[in-house]
């Protein structure tokens, strides 16, 4: 494996190979760079690489070096450039087709060389014993040697690209375009299993696509275009599998386009539908299934009739009467009455599956045996309106074969309808996707009915006919035909009958005499006849008797049932220790089976392998002696060639001939033939000089001799046209004075009139520069004063926008000095808050010392309450007491010591100490004592409420004394100071 530093190189080396022959060397060196893990990134050098590769691979026919190589190139661009990827598939596509239609080609033109009057005239005696041998005509051998090779190739091609892009979600166009060529190419050479197995590999590719979902360039079928592309491709292989006969791949292709709407949960478009049902009624009537063709027919009408909007009333008329004339093509019986319980379910089954197709459903669900049936299609063709769009004369039969009795001119009257109906059809001119409507088709089926019905009807009203009658009356068919059909019909329970040929009568009967319900009729009165025998004399019951004889009966039957019981459960154990050794030994027994059928089945398949191998290797080797025997062959055919021109004697007689003697004697022929024929050359050529110089000196004097006449002739004849020359001047020269001395008379008046002609012209062009000159000074004046106008409107917009920029600066300085001031408000505000806070904190500081005080000194006092208690005086900070401050103040009492004492009866308040409690007011100096005024009545009203509600719980005192006059304490002074506002 060599190694290169860069991709030109490889590239180049493979060039070099070529060119000196070595294809196969060339192509192992672009292979080994291929699949080499050193360039697994990808670059542009490796596109023309790859190009090259697919030459080199189509040109020795190395299927296998070209599907490696593309496998590999794949996985280098997929993530980065699958541009390439497609380009360089493409190339190969398009390579592989034109080999093939060169070998096409090639063997055409052989074959018409070869198309000759009289073939055995040129016939070697080896070309007749190998024509013997082989077999096969010219045609035949020149299409295996030239034309199969290459098709084998390009069959190989598409398989390898539809493997490599099956599961490329950037790639799916290319994909159905192979596809689409792959049909294409089994359409056009008939070559009907390699369609076959090219549905199968799509049908893979789309069932592996579904199992492995968590892939990463996975196609998204959910997505519009890619389902469309799916679609089309399924479509395809539909019209190829039809057009090539395949029926049974046809019906799989519809099956695979059902399965993928149900997969996608999606309806096609209705131009697809029609395509679907379209060759779904091909098929259904190449299988002969009437039922399902007809309701394919009805869907199919009820398609075009809604979206298709260019569909003419013959067209329409045309598609309704095959409607109508399917659904009575079906047989009127059940052919599934006379069938077994496994055939009725097959045919459930098979109904079903049919129903899900036709009707496109794709949730189905359809359930009951009836869901598709003749009458219940009649009756909806009647109902939708479709025997109303038929032609006349198909309502006329429908009208006669199942609604009309006439058994005895039955026939007569539908015989020229049917003529009518068979002349009838045609292409559709306004719906192209149909195939052609041939109504001539539905003749025979129609013609059988008929003498189904006719049968129907006799069979009403006559029990007995002669044979020669009932053929009177059937005039579609000979007697055989009518007794073939009337078995089928018997046989379906359709017509009771008989033929008698001894006595050249058929026989009616009565379907319900025999009915199934009859035929067993002495069964039946058997089990009457046991049953009442049962009745009249019964059997003696036996426990009347064991009743008489044994005493202790009950005892006896239980213990006798706990005995079976206790035995029955001991069999059941065995059984299931038996039935589990049973299974224990089967599974042993199928392990062992399946041991020795996976050895059986490793054997065969390398014997299999061993022979395909064997037989690989003796096709080979009869290829190469049969391509040394063809070699031999036309070496000896020119060979003999050359002793006949040269009447020299065979080199073949009595001798083995191998390929290498004929080679070295042809050799040593062509050796010796090639220097005769130098020798030859070299004798013509000495003699052709020889004449040559001859003939050269012989043509000198009468070559000088000719030029001199010639200069003689050349002299005469230019004198001769000189003279003529002159003679014409001077002609020409008189003419023209006669000419001017003509004209000299008209000068004068030719020059007034040009005078005349210049004064009105110059006059016109005075006027129209004087007007030129107004129009101009006019415009200038007008664009003057629109100017003016446009200067002015500018200065007052300037001047409008100045003054409102100003209004808008002095608003913004008024609104900026009135936020500054409003700052300022803020700020004393706050500061005087600040204050006010202040003061009031340190009234409460002085007041809390104050009590804590007289606390202290009513705890040192004597236990004894005082007679009289008066309530203290709060005097706020830097304030000075008032008039009567030269009382001395009374002692702080608690309140319940006060309640105590109202108790015992002391006497009210003075009026001096109400007054002086109202007289209270807020000190002098203190600005902020009204703004906090509502916040003291909060204060006092919490304070009366926390009165109200009753002295605290026990333990519950601020300051550690008593209970009760905490508490007091703490509602007095509480009371007494406002609550300051939040700042």
């Amino acid at each position: 494996m060599a190694n290169f530093a860069k991709p030109e190189n490889a590239l180049k080396r493979a060039d070099e190979l070529i060119n000196v022959g070595q294809k196969q060397d060339a192509l192992q060196a672009l292979h080994d760079l291929i699949t080499s893990k050193r360039y697994r990134a990808w670059q542009k050098p490796l596109e023309k690489i790859m190009f090259k590769y697919l030459d080199l691979c189509v040109d020795l026919k190395r299927g296998r070096f070209a599907k490696d190589g593309l496998i590999q190139y794949r996985i280098v661009c997929q993530q980065v450039n699958v541009s390439s990827l497609e380009e360089v598939i493409k190339h190969f596509l398009h390579l592989a087709t034109d080999k093939a239609e060169q070998a096409r080609s090639q063997a055409d033109a052989l074959e018409e060389a070869l198309d000759v009057d009289d073939l055995e005239a040129d016939r070697k005696p080896e070309d007749l014993q190998l024509s013997i041998v082989s077999g096969e005509k010219g045609k035949d051998r020149s299409d295996r040697e030239l034309v199969t090779p290459w098709f084998k190739f390009l069959w190989e091609t598409y398989r390898t690209v539809l493997e490599i892009l099956r599961n490329n979600s950037k790639l799916e166009a290319l994909y159905a375009m192979t596809a689409h060529k792959a049909f294409q190419f089994c359409k056009q050479y008939k070559r009907t299993t390699e369609f076959r197995r090219l549905c199968e590999i799509i049908r893979n590719h789309l069932a592996n696509l579904n199992k492995y979902r968590d892939q990463r360039d996975r196609p998204d079928l959910s997505a519009p275009e890619s389902l469309q592309l799916y679609l089309d491709t399924r479509f395809d292989q539909l019209k190829v599998a039809t057009e090539l006969g395949l029926w049974q791949e046809a019906f799989r292709s519809v099956e695979d386009i059902y399965g993928l709407m149900c997969m996608v949960k999606k309806t096609p478009k209705s131009s697809l539908l029609m395509v679907y049902y379209s060759k779904l009624t091909e098929i259904f009537w190449i299988s002969s299934s009437h039922l399902y063709h007809a309701y394919a027919w009805f869907k199919l009408f009820s398609l075009q009739k809604n979206f298709n909007k260019n569909l003419s009333q013959k067209d329409l008329q045309l598609i309704a009467s095959s409607v109508v004339l399917a659904a009575l093509s079906i047989p009127p019986f059940d052919r599934a009455q006379s069938a077994s319980h496994m055939e009725l379910e097959n045919e459930k089954e098979r109904n079903l599956r049919m129903a899900n197709l036709i009707g496109f459903n794709l949730e189905p669900k359809f359930e009951g045996k009836d869901m598709l049936s003749r009458s219940a299609l009649l009756s909806e063709l009647v109902s939708k309106g479709v025997l109303s769009c038929a032609s006349q004369e198909v309502k006329d039969l429908f009208h006669v074969l199942e609604h009309e009795f006439h058994p005895l001119d039955l026939g007569s009257k539908i015989q020229p309808l049917l003529e009518k109906i068979s002349k009838s059809g045609g292409k559709l001119s306004s719906a192209p996707s149909l195939p052609e409507v041939q109504l001539s088709q539905y003749v025979p089926s129609l013609e059988k009915l008929a003498t189904l019905r006719l049968l129907q009807q006799v069979s009403k009203i006559y029990q007995t006919i002669r044979i020669e009658s009932l053929s009177q009356l059937v005039p579609f068919f000979q007697f055989s035909e009518v007794e073939k059909i009337s078995v089928d019909a018997v046989k379906n329970n359709f017509v009771a009958m008989k033929v008698d040929h001894m006595k050249g009568v058929v026989i009616f009967g009565n379907l319900g005499i025999e009915s199934d319900g009859l035929r067993d009729h002495l069964a039946v009165f058997a089990e009457s006849l046991s049953k009442v025998r049962a009745m009249l004399y019964p059997v003696p019951s036996k426990a009347s008797k064991l009743a008489g004889v044994i005493p202790n009966l009950a005892d006896t039957v239980e213990k006798e049932h706990k005995r079976l019981l206790a035995r029955k459960s001991i069999i059941e154990k065995r059984k299931e220790d038996q039935e589990r050794q049973q299974l224990e030994m089967e599974r042993e027994e199928e392990q062992k089976r399946l041991k020795l059928q996976k050895l059986t089945e490793e054997a065969e398949q390398k014997r299999l392998a061993a022979e395909l191998a064997e037989r690989r290797k003796q096709r080979i080797l009869r290829e190469i002696e049969e391509k040394e025997l063809e070699e031999a062959q036309a070496l000896l055919e020119e060979t003999e060639k050359r002793m006949k021109k040269g009447k020299k004697k065979p080199l073949l007689d009595g001798e083995k001939v191998t390929k290498q003697s004929v080679k070295e004697r042809a050799l040593t022929e062509q050796l010796k033939e090639r220097q005769e024929m130098e020798k030859k050359l070299q004798k013509l050529a000495k003699t052709m000089d020889y004449l040559e110089r001859a003939k050269r000196e012989e043509a000198a004097p009468l070559i000088e001799a000719a030029y001199q006449r010639r200069l003689v002739e050349e002299r005469e004849f230019y004198e001769r046209e000189q003279q003529r020359e002159v003679e014409l001047s001077k002609e020409r020269h008189e003419s023209d004075l006669k000419e001017k001395n003509r004209l000299s008379r008209m000068l004068g008046n030719k020059e007034i009139f040009q005078a005349q002609v210049i004064s009105r012209r110059q006059a016109e062009f005075d006027r129209i520069r004087t007007e030129r000159e107004e129009r101009i000074s006019k415009i200038i004046r007008e664009k003057k004063q629109e100017r003016d106008i446009k200067r002015k409107q500018i200065y007052y917009l300037k001047i409008e926008e100045e003054r409102i920029r100003k209004l808008q600066e002095e608003e913004e300085a008024r609104k900026q000095e009135e936020a500054e001031r409003l700052k300022k408000v803020e700020a004393e505000r706050k500061a005087n808050l600040d204050k006010a806070f202040e003061k009031q904190r340190q009234r409460e500081i002085e007041l809390e010392e104050k009590s804590r005080r007289e606390r202290e000194e009513l705890l040192r006092g004597t236990n004894a309450p005082p007679a009289r208690l008066a309530e203290p005086t709060v005097t706020p900070v830097g304030t000075t007491a008032p008039a009567a401050a030269g009382a001395p103040a009374a002692p702080y009492v608690p309140k319940w010591k006060r309640q105590t004492t109202e108790v015992s009866g002391p006497s009210a308040p003075t009026s001096s100490e109400t007054d002086r409690r109202s007289n209270r007011g807020p000190p002098p100096g203190d600005d902020h004592w009204g703004s906090n005024r509502g916040a003291a009545q909060n204060t006092d009203r919490w304070t009366s409420n926390r009165e109200r509600s009753g002295p605290p719980a026990e333990g519950g005192d601020r300051w550690g004394s008593g209970p009760r006059g905490s508490d007091d304490r703490r509602s007095t002074f509480g009371s007494s100071r406002p609550r300051p506002t939040q700042r």
